[in-house]
């Protein structure tokens, strides 16, 4: 059976398209926040897993060598650990051989 389109309908087919698109934009929106919250999520956890793998190594360090290294480039050097210096500012303060050294690592 044929209908005849009234000015009702279209008004009721506009409204139902406007608010389809606010829908998708509340969507997309909700998700964008929720990826940018996560990024700086993850780059706090893999700063914190750069600090826990300086700290072990110092510690290795000390148990094998019976002193804690002077330097975070003597780790990289004859340890084996890797920091990417790029993506993190690395603060490694040795205060004597036999006190463990303050490391901060923080996201650039």
């Amino acid at each position: 059976m044929y209908h005849e389109v009234t000015v009702e309908m279209i008004r009721r087919r506009r409204r139902r398209v406007i608010v389809a698109v606010l829908a998708v934009l509340v969507i997309v929106a909700l998700v964008a926040g929720y990826v940018y919250a996560s990024r700086d999520t993850l780059r706090e956890q893999a700063a914190s897993s750069l600090r826990d793998a300086i700290m072990n190594s110092a510690l290795q360090c000390c148990a094998i060598e019976g002193s804690y290294p002077q330097t975070l480039r003597y780790l990289e050097d004859n340890y084996g650990l890797s920091v990417n210096h790029e993506d993190y500012v690395v603060t490694y303060e040795a205060f004597a051989s036999n006190v463990a050294p303050s490391v901060v690592v923080v996201p650039r």
